[in-house]
């Protein structure tokens, strides 16, 4: 019942900037914290960036000062502005929402339910 799908991922020259999106979709009643990771091939999925539903950030020190994360005033998208790219910044980018509350409903009526979401992923590659 509910979707995560992120965009705006591509390829980009080092020095370069992107943003992605990530959209959540559903019957949707309360989204907590929503985060971006990604993974590299060969490497552990990595936290990147964190937002709460108090708008308070957190960042891999690797990324500090270079990328931002965001949400719209609906709590349901989130945003990670990424600036001064480098090399190893490429990546497939992950979005997580770990306590989404939805409605879950059937013929004997609807609940409320928390589960955790992750996107499809969207590649991000820094290239000359």
């Amino acid at each position: 019942q509910v979707q995560l799908v992120e965009s705006g991922g591509g390829l980009v020259q080092p020095g370069g900037s992107l943003r992605l999106s990530c959209a959540a979709s559903g019957s949707i009643f309360r989204i907590g914290a929503m985060d971006w990771y990604r993974q590299s091939p060969g490497k552990q999925r990595e936290l990147v960036a964190t937002i709460t539903s108090d708008d308070i950030t957190n960042y891999a020190d690797s990324v500090k000062g270079r990328f931002t994360i965001s949400r719209d005033n609906a709590k349901t998208t989130v945003y990670l502005q990424m600036n001064s790219l480098k090399p190893e910044d490429t990546a497939v980018y992950y979005c997580n929402a770990d306590n989404v509350s939805y409605f879950s409903c059937s013929g004997y009526g609807c609940s409320l339910k928390t589960d955790a979401y992750w996107g499809q992923g969207t590649q991000v590659t820094v290239s000359s």
